[in-house]
């Protein structure tokens, strides 16, 4: 990648280079066990310009998203943040949502719920045949300019256009915010949620880079993308999401609106952290490295005292952490996860079986390594019987640390 996918300028300036990856959700059959896996490289970078943070457009949205292996609604604190968001909507009962990247109706089913009239544009067939499942209408699609206006000319403008953990996913930036310009009316609101860069580079949030996400986002970034679609982002606030993020509404440019004191403060804020200069970004690789050697280290001493380690979980972000760590069967026996669809199936890479979240209980191991930490009040709670024989979590993310 020479060139910035947002302004176009060439000054791109390393952050960390995580090596080479699978991509994320690549999960492998037992069958596939023999073949060759291809990688990709895994390097951030960021423009000094706009500051955009941003990978490689090395793979495709349609190479990771026609056929997909995350489904929302496996996080019951996912599908709560979404209820919640749903309830405190101010919507007219003629009032029509739709969601971009709506994933398996995890969101989309409170509208539903509410009688408000409601579309889904998600691009996985086999997950968004699981919203249509679940009573939520959904188109199958990539949103683009073009999509935006053919939703718009046969369902008519959204009062309100959700773009929830998808604006990242894109590497079409401009076209993708012209496809959310175009579905939402001209006094309507569009809402995106988006982890924020000031909390994964604060927190060593570094398992959070992979190749499904092509751009990291600061609220200054945020702002000037949005603008670029014709959106002018008119308010922004702090989510505890995917480890910190934020949600951003924006309105069209038409409108007129302008900026309120939320987006300045947090403006301030990454000016305060060194985001919008070089600082904020000088010793990230460092952390990132001792992140690495700290997990490394309980692993195989934990080998060594023959001690079990599983993990829970499997993630997107738990594939770059372990790849990045090389973390293989012989120091994580196994992970779990309670989607079906990855039961039986391996972590791409480094190929660690991923079974139903019972065989825990059933092999009462010493360790349980928690991949999505991010979801770790959710996970303490449903982990708690691992204490019943003395096990014990452990929390890589932003350090190590082992609960009692």
């Amino acid at each position: 990648m020479t060139n910035c996918r947002l302004c176009g300028s060439a000054r791109l300036a390393d952050v960390v280079d995580l090596g080479a990856t699978p991509p994320c959700e690549r999960f492998l059959t037992a069958e596939q066990l023999g073949d060759p896996e291809v990688t990709y490289p895994l390097h951030l970078r960021v423009c000094t310009d706009c500051r955009l943070a941003q990978l490689p457009p090395l793979i495709t949205p349609e190479d990771t998203f026609t056929e997909y292996a995350y489904f929302s609604s496996y996080s019951t604190s996912w599908v709560e943040h979404a209820g919640a968001f749903v309830a405190g909507l101010d919507l007219a009962p003629d009032a029509f949502v739709v969601e971009v990247a709506s994933n398996d109706g995890y969101l989309l089913q409170h509208v539903v719920a509410r009688g408000i009239r409601c579309l889904g544009i998600e691009p996985s067939e086999n997950v968004g045949r699981a919203a249509r499942e679940r009573g939520v209408p959904t188109l199958t699609a990539f949103l683009s300019a073009e999509t935006g206006a053919a939703v718009r000319k046969e369902h008519g403008p959204a009062d309100l256009v959700v773009a929830n953990n998808v604006y990242a996913h894109i590497p079409d930036i401009i076209g993708f915010t012209r496809g959310l310009r175009a579905l939402v009316a001209d006094d309507g609101l569009v809402s995106v949620e988006v982890q924020h860069l000031l909390s994964l580079m604060e927190l060593n949030q570094y398992d959070t880079i992979y190749h499904e996400h092509f751009q990291y986002y600061t609220v200054a970034s945020a702002r000037r993308a949005l603008a670029a679609g014709g959106l002018t982002l008119v308010d922004a606030e702090l989510l505890d999401t995917h480890g910190g993020s934020i949600r951003l509404w924006a309105r069209p440019e038409v409108s007129g609106a302008e900026a309120g004191p939320r987006v300045m403060d947090l403006l301030d804020r990454e000016k305060a952290a060194g985001l919008l200069g070089p600082t904020g970004y000088a010793d990230f690789a460092g952390r990132v490295a001792r992140v690495r050697r700290e997990l490394l280290a309980f692993l195989v001493e934990a080998a060594g005292q023959g001690r079990t380690v599983v993990g829970y979980g499997a993630p997107g972000k738990g594939n770059t952490l372990l790849n990045h760590c090389g973390i293989r069967p012989d120091l994580l026996a196994y992970t779990v996860d309670r989607n079906p669809y990855k039961h039986g199936r391996f972590t791409p890479g480094t190929r660690i079986p991923v079974l139903p979240p019972e065989r825990i209980a059933e092999d009462r191991p010493d360790y349980v390594l928690v991949l999505p930490w991010n979801l770790r009040e959710e996970l303490t709670r449903q982990l708690s019987y691992v204490h019943d024989w003395g096990g014990r979590l452990v929390f890589p993310i932003p350090r190590l640390e082992i609960v009692s």
